[in-house]
Parts: structure tokens; sequence; C-alpha cells
């Protein structure tokens, strides 16, 4: 869910500076910025949902998970973002001059709402594909049961697998990790969305 701030051209520098002191979170693409408006309860839980996941799963591995508030700088695109859930291999690598802004994540994933599932599926994750690290991505729609789950398998290659079936477990590539995606819509009532 995002809305465009002013239509004011910023550097990176400047959108920083705003960042820290902003109580919202935005985003920052070439040279816009975005406000990333507040989600719904079942985005929320969703992401909460495979952010507990993972975070269990990567304990005294050498992977650490971040959830929504942990800003990703994609210096191809110039791109500061938020994913919903990122791992990164650790050590962690941050942008240069800065210890809030991750530059490495392996594995991202995002919750589909209405205003973003264009841009996730796409700029988005093109932008994604320019991180040297990053070999999976999660989109997980907020309405309806439906799970895209995208795996590098070459340079510029990419496999899509697609669920709809709560039974179905899905395997990681990229970090040993499994997780049924009846866990990922664990406490969601579509009726209520």
């Amino acid at each position: 869910m995002t809305q465009a701030l002013e239509r004011q051209i910023y550097t990176p520098e400047e959108y920083l500076e705003l960042e820290v002191a902003s109580e919202t979170r935005n985003e920052y693409r070439n040279g816009a910025i975005i406000s990333m408006t507040g989600g719904t309860p079942a985005h929320n839980r969703i992401s909460g949902n495979l952010y507990i996941a993972l975070s269990v799963a990567m304990r005294r591995k050498p992977y650490e998970t971040f959830h929504t508030d942990q800003r990703l700088w994609i210096g191809d695109r110039n791109l500061y973002t938020y994913p919903n859930v990122m791992v990164v291999e650790k050590p962690l690598q941050f942008k240069e001059g800065r210890t809030d802004t991750l530059v490495n994540p392996c594995f991202i994933a995002e919750v589909l709402s209405k205003s973003t599932q264009d841009y996730d599926r796409g700029e988005k994750f093109v932008a994604y594909c320019t991180i040297n690290n990053f070999q999976e991505y999660l989109l997980i729609d907020q309405y309806s049961i439906h799970v895209e789950h995208y795996v590098k398998t070459a340079v510029n290659q990419w496999l899509l697998s697609e669920y709809d079936d709560l039974n179905v477990t899905l395997s990681f590539k990229v970090f040993e990790f499994q997780i049924q995606i009846a866990d990922l819509y664990e406490n969601i009532e579509f009726a209520n969305i």
C-alpha cells in the first residue's frame, strides 16, 4: 500500500535524513519518496506467521531474519525499500556508511495487497533480482489461498511454482526450511477481508 508524498525529487541522502526522523515508513524510488501506508490485520498476520517460523528455524544457523521495518538498499535501482520479511546470510552487509540499511538478502517475502501486487510482481521483483545474494522470492496473497514461490536456477533464470492448497509444504532452496501453507494462513478468515 503506497501513496506518493510530494512531487519533488530527493537525493538518497535527503531521503535518509527525512526517513530517520519519520514516524512512518517511506520507500525511496529513484528520487521519489513513497509513503508506505498501514496494512490490514490479515497482511500483518501472514507476514508475522512467516517471520516467526523463519526466526525459529534460523536459530544457531548463519542467517538472520527481519520483518517489515528493516530497510534495504538496492543500489542498481536507486531504491530504498522495506520488504515484509527477508532473510540475510551472516555476516550482515550494510550500505556503505550506514548501520541501519542492509544490502544482502538471500530470501525476500512480500504479502500482496491490491495496491502493491503489480509492483511486487513486476518492478520490485526486477529490482530485487539485481541483488547478488538474492535466491528466493515468496509472494503470499492475503485475500485468497495463493502463494507464488520463485527460485533462482541460474543467472537471469527463475523457476515459478504456484500453490492454492493449504496442505502443501513449501521447501526452500537457499536454506534448509519447510513450512506448510496452512501455517502461513493461520488465523486468517477470508470472509472478513
